[in-house]
Formats: C-alpha cells, structure tokens, sequence
C-alpha cells in the first residue's frame, strides 16, 4: 500500500527507471505476434498510430474533475519507450518475421514493403513443439531432448542469451490454442514440477515448458491464450519466489470484449438475460487450429465462464439462474484474420417482458490483439521494476487485458470490463503516490 507521513502525505513506490532496452521474446510468430512487432516499428517511424494502446494514448485523471489535470499515462508512469524495444522469438517454422507477416495478410503489401529490411532481420529461433497438444500443425522448425527439462533448460539458454544484448526482458506467448488440460499433481509444487519435466510428463504442454523457463530466469510471462500455462501452485510459487510477474490468459479482444461491456450494463440495470448464444467465423491460423475438438475446448472454457463471473447468479437467480449460454467457433478459410463474432442476447424486463439484442462484430482478430500485446509488455515490464507489484507474483490488476484474469487462491476474478479499468488506473495512480479517484464527487456540493 502507499505509505503515509505522519502529515498524511502519500509516497510513490521506489520505481527502477526504464532505462536501456527492452527485450521481448514473443513465443509464435503469427498473425498476432507479427502485426504487434511490424505495429510497433510503423508508429516508431511515424507511418501510423498506436490506436487501441491505453500505454500509448490513454489518459488518467489526476485529483479533482475541476483540476484539470488529465497526463497521458505514459508521461504519468515510467514505461518502458516504443523506441528501445527489442523483439526476438520462437516459431515451429522458419519464416522469418516479414515473411510470416506476408502469409498472415493483415496488414497491406504497402506497409509491410516499407518495413520489410526491419521485418526480414527477425528470425525465429527453433521452437519447443509437440504436436500431441496442438493437433492441427505440424512444425518443422523445432528443438529436441531426451526430456522435457532439457527442452525448458534450452529455452533457458535462449533467454539468457538475450538478456546479454538487452536491459530487461519480457515473454509473451502468441502461439496457437493447446488441447484443454487441467492441473494435476504435477502441478501442485515447483519441485513436483520439475520432476514431471524429468520425466516428460504428458501434463506439462509447450506453453508451460516456456512459461517454466521464462520465470526461472525471473522474467514476467503472459498467456494470450487459453492455454493451462501459468495458472497453477508451481507456477504461481515461481513466480513469487523470483518476483517475475503473471496475470492471465487469453487477450480479451473480440466477442469477449463485448460480452464484458453489454453484461455489466444488464446487470447494473437488473434486466434478466435468458439466452446468449455467440458463434464466430475465421480463417488464420487460429481457426484452423481451434477446429480440433480439443484445442476448441480450451478456448470454450475461457469464454463461457465470462457472463457467470459478471451476472452473478447465485446473487440474481431471477433474472439469470437459468441462462442459456452457448458459444461457437467455426472455421472458414475465406475470412482469414477478420473474424466475424455474432450474438444473439435474449433479455427480458419489466415484469418479465423479453426482448432481444443482436450484435454482429466484423472485427480484425490481430489488430484488436496487438495492441494489447503492447500494453501487457510495457505494463509487466513496470509491474517487474516495481518491488511490492513484482513481489505479488500475479498481477490482478491487469485482468482488464484478458477472457480469464488470474487472481488469488479463491478469489472470483473480476470481468466487468469497467472495474477492470477503474482497478487499473487506480492500481497506477497508487504506486506513484497520487489519490485514489473514487468517483463519490460529494465534495463538488459542499
């Protein structure tokens, strides 16, 4: 918490600076990973803007709403800059980052030619892969060991490698969905942990070789997808122990995003809600990949469990103890990156009288991702250089980046989309020692 004078002043946190470069090692150089990476150097170069980046163009009000004082929030804490960002990373193919960009087609021919020297000189190094938990690629690019601890120890030399050329690091995986696993013993304790990686147990998929490693060499780790990655005992313990932030999974971008927007806005206003079924079309990688069964499954669970979290039920059993919630996800190569999510929300008011909404949201999956790649980088990055946020482990505060935020043992995560931004910007304004905004306004009517 801030600390107090005696007079009541609050202190800031004794933040490290930003200084030097910030190396990020992107796991899964694809559709995602390469529109961050050829983002980030366009608005570097001025060729566009960082939209949809709350480091880059948000704001936080400070104090009074008749103070005036409103700093960007990247003038407010010390990120991490555009400018001294480094970017390696993994891939099971050997395409280099122009080249993988080009097969994505996200982004047009014109930008990436302009960034194409830049782009080019980003080889991946060879992944960590099994295709036992990712059943629809095939990776041709790929690390091998007698065992799944020698895989995690060559992550590790991969890591430490960086980490001479830069300041500080930071991992994020943008790889594609693994089938749905759920804890196990080996999960429970560090030490159980690595003997299951001794051992090669089938419990511990790539995602969690590569999350293993990164915080063993105390470097902040995000999950954007589904994946069973870090949350569990022997991760979270990890990550206290060598004070390298986590903070969820699976970046909240398309359907989800509504869902956390239009639910809280039901249940600020105690309509019920009876149905809500969602499906979705695409065509990258992403979709190819969650046309398997099991991968389908993971990604289900991170979606469905939105609207119980948010509505409460057990609190409201009238207006949403028996909703109907079905999500699906259809592959359809013709759409490529730009998915289409539609819903059909079945509500019903004032003395039970229905009405229904319907949302179709042609939205690019990438371009609403990257940006939020960005901020997880810069804010992790911050949360790292900060010893009572690092000494946490996961950090909650950030749940307003993801489909399942990670939390405390027993603690129901936060989804409202809204209180996700206010614990935010809050959590901000505490480590450098600003009040708190709570909104309450009484003192405008003295």
């Amino acid at each position: 918490m801030s600390t107090l004078h005696e007079g009541g002043q609050k202190t800031a946190q004794a933040i490290a600076p930003a200084t030097g470069k910030l190396g990020v090692m992107v796991v899964g150089l694809g559709a995602v990973a390469t529109t961050f990476i050829a983002g980030v150097e366009a608005v570097k170069r001025g060729l566009a803007k960082p939209i949809g980046s709350l480091t880059q163009m948000g704001t936080i009000r400070l104090g009074k709403r008749t103070d005036g004082t409103t700093p960007l929030i990247k003038d407010f804490v010390p990120l991490a800059r555009l400018e001294d960002m480094v970017f390696t990373g993994w891939d099971i193919f050997e395409d280099n980052v122009y080249e993988a960009a080009a097969h994505a087609k996200v982004l047009d021919k014109e930008t990436l030619a302009e960034l194409k020297p830049y782009l080019e000189a980003i080889k991946p190094m060879p992944a960590v892969f099994d295709q036992f938990y990712v059943k629809r690629l095939n990776g041709t690019h790929v690390k091998t060991g007698k065992n799944k601890m020698e895989l995690a120890e060559q992550l590790r030399a991969d890591i430490q490698a960086f980490q001479k050329t830069v300041d500080r690091v930071v991992v994020i995986w943008c790889g594609s969905t693994e089938i749905f696993l759920e804890p196990t013993a080996v999960h429970a304790s560090i030490e159980a942990f690595e003997a299951g990686l001794l051992a090669s147990d089938a419990a511990i998929a790539p995602s969690q070789i590569y999350a293993y490693a990164a915080l063993k060499e105390g470097v902040p780790f995000a999950n954007g997808a589904p994946n069973l990655t870090v949350d569990f005992p022997a991760a979270i313990e990890l990550s206290r122990q060598n004070s390298a932030p986590i903070t969820g999974k699976d970046f909240k971008t398309g359907q989800t995003f509504m869902k956390t927007v239009l639910a809280p806005a039901f249940k600020a206003r105690m309509l019920g809600v009876s149905g809500w079924y969602s499906t979705n079309i695409l065509g990258n990688r992403d979709g190819e990949v969650l046309d398997d069964p099991e991968s389908f499954k993971t990604k289900e669970e991170s979606k469905l469990g939105v609207l119980d979290f948010i509505l409460q039920p057990e609190l409201y059993p009238d207006l949403y103890k028996d909703i109907y919630h079905k999500v699906r996800i259809n592959y359809y190569p013709p759409r490529g990156d730009n998915k289409e999510g539609w819903d059909n929300i079945d509500i019903f008011g004032w003395l039970g009288y229905p009405m229904q909404i319907k949302v179709d949201f042609l939205c690019r999956d990438s371009i609403l991702a990257a940006p939020i790649a960005l901020d997880l980088m810069l804010f992790l990055d911050l949360a790292q250089r900060t010893p009572q946020l690092a000494g946490l482990g996961v950090q909650e505060w950030l749940s307003f980046y993801w489909k399942s935020p990670q939390t405390a043992a027993g603690l129901y995560p936060e989804h409202d989309l809204f209180i996700q931004s206010m614990k935010l910007k809050n959590t901000l304004r505490h480590i450098m020692g600003a009040d708190l905004i709570t909104h309450l306004g009484l003192e405008y009517y003295d």
